[in-house]
């Protein structure tokens, strides 16, 4: 049997099981937060979720990066020293790790989000030099002169 080499899913299908927002992060309202993980990579380091939220609004901490993509309702993302800017239904966002923004819901926001760790500079280098090793063909020999 061979592994796969794709997952696919139908987001409205995934699973939404209870997600609390902290408690000392709400400002207003009772927003009541769910979300579902359907898949994530092999190395672990990335994963893919939906999550929904009712009507509120609550400051929020990005521990990751996390690229989202709004698939119902809308969300007013306020990040200090900008604008707030409203993310509806078809709008996609990168908010980086560590980040902090306040998210007033209006109604309710159900969007797709994609979490990855940062990753260092070192680290990044290791893994680039990782990878350059890894891709060299098998029985690979450097050139020496004769």
């Amino acid at each position: 049997m061979t592994s796969p080499v794709f997952e696919s899913v139908r987001l409205d299908d995934v699973l939404l099981e209870s997600d609390p927002i902290d408690p000392a992060w709400i400002l207003e309202g009772n927003p009541v937060a769910r979300s579902g993980r359907w898949s994530q990579s092999r190395d672990t380091t990335t994963s893919s979720w939906v999550w929904d939220c009712t009507a509120g609004r609550f400051n929020w901490y990005f521990e990751e990066d996390e690229t989202i993509y709004v698939i119902e309702g809308a969300v007013i993302i306020t990040a200090e020293g900008h604008e707030p800017q409203t993310l509806r239904a078809g709008h996609a966002a990168l908010f980086y790790a560590g980040t902090r923004s306040e998210w007033h819901v209006p109604r309710y926001v159900r969007k797709h989000a994609i979490l990855r760790p940062h990753i260092t500079k070192p680290v990044l280098l290791a893994l680039k030099v990782s990878r350059k090793l890894q891709s060299k063909p098998s029985g690979y020999l450097p050139r020496t002169s004769l």
